[in-house]
């Protein structure tokens, strides 16, 4: 497995990372199976969150007794100094161990959010005191919106963020990516199948990879999945073939959606989950969760366009930081389901 140089935090990581927020799915025992043999084949960067379920805790249990052999990053969701700190607190009692490598501040999406993580007592102090103390080494951010998350690696020292990358969602690239470069942060690109969804997954975890980021991180919790990944990024992606994957990327992400989840639907339509992978269903179809996903918003798509509160002005639309169209999708996608 390849292993890059995460940014200027100067971590060696694997180029292949191991999202853990779904071993809450599986049973301790086999936790520490796959999570063992995750390591036995050379991943060295995992991923969890204090919001991922007992995910902390299974990792503690699995695998704290070979702590030297992994970068060990988790995430905070709290905005306050006093919540923040608890958490983390937590995290490293619950990971069974005395230093986490690195702490993201975590689904930071707004403006307002951000402000408030920033402030005096908000979470980013927490996490710089932990820090000085030795606890953690390095701040870094997650979020949904690139754009955003440019202009906050300019404004504090984050030393990595994690977005989202994938062929229905390009937006990084061009949006964030260039200035995570230029300032050598560390670059954890997420979702390269888009959660259940792409069919081609392949190709899909190749697209991710013949990017720019240091480490693509995939939800696993078998080790079938372990394997998968790892024969998806056994090689290097040459110029020929990424010129293949971004052809079969292309018009993929005219949705124009990035996941930040303020819309929503009081009909039950999973708007992000409708909207980002519409165009690859046309294309390539879905893996078989994906497609029981999309069938169970497809139910409401046409009680969607009778809805009286969203006739002339769709709650979701109002919601929506883009100012998308969504309900003219969901009519495009009616007419074609």
């Amino acid at each position: 497995m390849k292993q890059n140089r995460l940014g200027r935090t100067g971590l060696t990581v694997s180029h292949l990372g191991f999202g853990a927020m779904h071993l809450p799915k599986i049973t301790q025992e086999e936790a520490n199976r796959v999570m063992n043999y995750a390591l036995d084949r050379g991943i060295t960067y995992i991923d969890t969150a204090a919001a991922y379920g007992d995910s902390e805790e299974k990792l503690g249990h699995a695998i704290s007794h070979r702590r030297t052999e992994f970068v060990l990053n988790t995430k905070t969701n709290k905005r306050t100094y006093s919540e923040a700190k608890q958490e983390i607190e937590n995290s490293l009692r619950k990971l069974k161990t005395d230093y986490i490598d690195i702490v993201q501040i975590h689904y930071v999406n707004y403006v307002k959010e951000y402000r408030q993580a920033k402030e005096p007592d908000g979470a980013i102090r927490a996490a710089e005191e932990m820090k000085n103390k030795g606890y953690i080494g390095h701040i870094g951010i997650t979020g949904h919106r690139p754009e955003l998350l440019a202009k906050w690696l300019r404004d504090y020292p984050f030393d990595t963020v994690l977005f989202h990358l994938s062929m229905v969602q390009p937006f990084a690239a061009k949006e964030m990516m260039p200035t995570a470069e230029e300032l050598d942060v560390g670059m954890i690109a997420m979702k390269p199948l888009s959660g259940p969804f792409l069919s081609r997954v392949t190709e899909a975890i190749r697209y991710s990879g013949s990017s720019n980021a240091h480490v693509i991180l995939s939800g696993m919790k078998s080790i079938e999945e372990v394997d998968m990944n790892f024969a998806a990024l056994d090689r290097e992606v040459d110029e020929a073939e990424r010129a293949e994957l971004f052809a079969m990327a292309e018009g993929l992400g005219e949705h124009n959606c990035r996941r930040c989840n303020y819309c929503s639907c009081p009909l039950g339509i999973r708007i992000p989950d409708t909207l980002i992978p519409s165009r690859y269903r046309d294309k390539f179809g879905f893996l078989a969760a994906g497609e029981k996903l999309w069938q169970d918003s497809a139910a409401h798509f046409a009680a969607c366009l009778a809805y009286e509160p969203c006739r002339e002005k769709p709650l979701c639309q109002q919601a929506c930081p883009y100012h998308l169209p969504i309900q003219d999708e969901i009519r495009r996608l009616t007419e074609e389901h």
